[in-house]
Parts: structure tokens; sequence; C-alpha cells
């Protein structure tokens, strides 16, 4: 696989280029083959430009950032017109290579780079996800939680009743169906979700905390919420971290 293939109709292909969770340089989490992809890009989407430079930068991306074209996805992704969309693609469209980064780990997972593939597929580009690190796979993999069925929520509300009412919903849900539920928080908020876990689960819900996956501070901890209450809080103020549970 190299950046110069192509996909058929004379267009070019979008190659989806994961990044660092961390600090962890991309040998570390990127295979040779995809880091020879990515390094042969001139054509990037992106969730930041800022971040995209700084990645391509720890990759020794071999060509001037000043003269590589870098474009932003919308800000309100969601929203946003097909027309936006095909202009992120006009390089594709014209058979050159476009690489879609997101500002961490995998692009187009719970992330507004999905529009983008989505585009992409119904502009006749192939698309090529490249391997490298999802918080919320390594998380799953790491929880010993049912990896069979589970489903990603993002952010909860922050509303404390709505926040707590979400939390036994999924909690039921979880029970009912053995499905594992997945939510993160805003970083600076992870106390006071620890918080309301304890105080809303039930004691023979599983839970497990995985934070700062794929960087050397990582941590992964699953215990009963019952456990949990009887031990030590984990560090968890500003720390990237992902929250499981299962009923």
């Amino acid at each position: 696989m190299t950046a110069g293939r192509h996909a058929t109709e004379g267009h070019g292909t979008l190659f989806l280029v994961p990044v660092a969770l961390g600090d962890t340089p991309w040998p570390g989490f990127l295979p040779a083959q995809a880091q020879a992809v990515a390094a042969g890009l001139n054509h990037f989407v992106v969730e930041s430009a800022r971040a995209a430079r700084a990645h391509l930068k720890q990759l020794d991306y071999p060509h001037p950032l000043r003269d590589t074209d870098i474009r932003e996805l919308p800000a309100d992704a969601a929203k946003a017109h097909d027309a936006a969309f095909d202009a992120l693609l006009a390089p594709a469209l014209e058979g050159r290579d476009v690489g879609l980064m997101s500002d961490a780990g995998c692009p187009a997972v719970a992330d507004p780079g999905a529009r983008l593939v989505a585009r992409a597929h119904a502009r006749g580009i192939r698309v090529v996800p490249l391997v490298g690190p999802s918080s919320i796979l390594l998380g799953l993999m790491g929880s010993g939680l049912n990896g069979q069925s589970f489903a990603f929520h993002g952010y909860l509300p922050v509303n404390e009743i709505e926040r707590d009412k979400a939390l036994r919903a999924l909690e039921d849900e979880s029970r009912k169906l053995g499905r594992t539920q997945i939510f993160i928080e805003t970083p600076y908020r992870n106390e006071r979700m620890f918080d309301a876990l304890l105080k809303t689960l039930k004691p023979e819900t599983r839970l497990c905390i995985a934070c700062e996956l794929n960087t050397a501070s990582e941590s992964i901890l699953t215990r009963h919420l019952r456990e949990w209450k009887q031990t030590q809080r984990p560090a968890l103020a500003k720390r990237p971290c992902l929250f499981l549970l299962l009923g």
C-alpha cells in the first residue's frame, strides 16, 4: 500500500491516518508501512491545523509544512453542507491522495471526520483506514468487559440530574442486554463523574476507568462498584479518561 495507489475513475485515495493519543512517538503506535503512507502525502484534512502540524513534525515529515496543503474540517461538521466536504476533497477528486487526521487517535471514530468519509464514499473516492490507536477499542480490550456487544455514548449531560438519569439508563440497558457502555468526560470533570458513578450505580455493576491510554502514564482498572467504594480513589484530575460499565 502506497500513497500513490489510486482509486477508480481517476480519483485519489482518502487515507485515514491515526495519530498519537498522547506523546507516544509514531513508531510506538503506527506500523512502518502506515508511517510511510502518511509521510508520502501532501494534502491533509484535519480537525485542527495546529495539532496536525505538531503530529507531522513528530513523524519527521519530509516535506516543508509551509508547502503542505492542510485544510480544517468545518467547525460544526454535523451541520455543514456537502459542498463544504466536496471542497475539502477537491485534491482527491483531481487524482491526488489525501490524509484525514484527528487531533488524537483514529479519525472518523467518535470524530467529526466521519462526515468527510461519508462524502468520499458518495463521490466514489477510495477510502483506506490505516491501523492505529483508538482509545475506545484499547479501553474495551483492557477492561475485561463484554467486547461482543458495546456502545459508545460520547459525553453524558453536564447537568447533574440529567447525568445521573443517563447513568441509570445506561446501567439498566447494560444489565438487560449484556452490553458494555462506554463514555468520556472532560478531564477537569472526571472527579465529579467518579463521585456520580459511586452514588448512582448498583454495587454489583462493574466499572472500568482507563486513563491516558497508549502513553507511559496509562492506567486501566476494573472493579465492582462495591470495591471502588472500598479502595483508594484513582488519580483522575486532568487526565484523559474513558469510563466503561457493565451491569
